[in-house]
């Protein structure tokens, strides 16, 4: 997707502090850390798994590889690890479980029970690299100015304002009303919770911020960003979904972007 973002995003002497507070893979963040240079920033997510692997990534890099060498990459090695329970393993060791489930799981997919418990099956993989040394060194270096907080979205960005850019990718809006999406966290992300995000926005806006938010294209989300005091650009763009439990329904979808400052017109290869 960072093929169509990029032409988005604001430039660098915009802003000072760049703020993710949906981070999940963190691919706009490392984009820009390794093409703009480094900045302070803020990555936050609800996932406390997640934000305990960027710690330890950031803090504890070496140990971290060390501890990926001893995870095979079978089928039983994968339902033994998927069976423990993070919250008794130490903070090295939980990021260490993370990764391995995220390089041999189905589709690198994150998903939880209603339990909180990791619940994806084993990807069948022929040979995945659990462990990629100099990428994690390097995460390593791009995280060293980056605060990093398990917190909801609102709280993520409460002090922000002028100077700060905020990125927002939050769960989208299902296309379809089978196709729901929540189970990345405990806590499900529905209707009530895209408005309060919307809300957010509007805010930040008056705050001075920059704001870019992405969502799945589809009426719902247009029509909740069709604000009359406020003035949002959105952009449709396209991108390919490997997930779904019926294989004719992957492929190409609608998305869009949507921001606070002007947004250039698609460019069409």
């Amino acid at each position: 997707m960072l093929t169509q973002y990029k032409r988005y995003l604001p430039p660098p002497e915009r802003y000072q502090r760049y703020v993710e507070p949906f981070v999940g893979g963190g691919a706009v963040f490392f984009w820009l850390q390794a093409h703009h240079g480094p900045k302070p920033a803020r990555l936050a997510d609800i996932n406390r798994h997640l934000i305990g692997t960027y710690l330890t990534v950031r803090d504890r890099v070496e140990e971290l590889i060390e501890a990926l060498g001893d995870h095979q990459p079978d089928r039983e090695s994968f339902e033994r690890v998927r069976e423990q329970d993070p919250d008794q393993l130490d903070p090295v060791a939980q990021a260490a479980r993370f990764i391995y489930l995220n390089r041999t799981c189905y589709n690198g997919l994150y998903r939880v029970n209603r339990s909180g418990r990791f619940n994806v099956p084993y990807g069948k993989y022929k040979n995945p690299r659990i462990c990629a040394p100099e990428l994690l060194r390097a995460a390593s270096v791009a995280l060293a100015q980056t605060e990093l907080l398990v917190a909801d979205f609102a709280a993520a960005v409460a002090d922000c304002g002028s100077g700060d850019f905020v990125y927002f990718d939050p769960p989208y809006v299902p296309l379809s009303e089978t196709a729901n999406f929540t189970e990345y966290a405990d806590e499900g992300f529905g209707l009530d919770q895209q408005r309060r995000l919307v809300e957010l926005i509007c805010r930040l806006d008056d705050a001075g911020a920059l704001v870019m938010a992405s969502n799945s294209d589809t009426p719902i989300v247009r029509e909740l960003y069709k604000l009359p005091d406020y003035m949002f650009p959105i952009r449709p763009i396209t991108a390919r979904r490997m997930i779904g439990c019926d294989a004719t329904k992957r492929g190409i979808v609608g998305e869009v972007v949507i921001a606070n400052y002007p947004l250039k017109e698609a460019r069409h290869p």
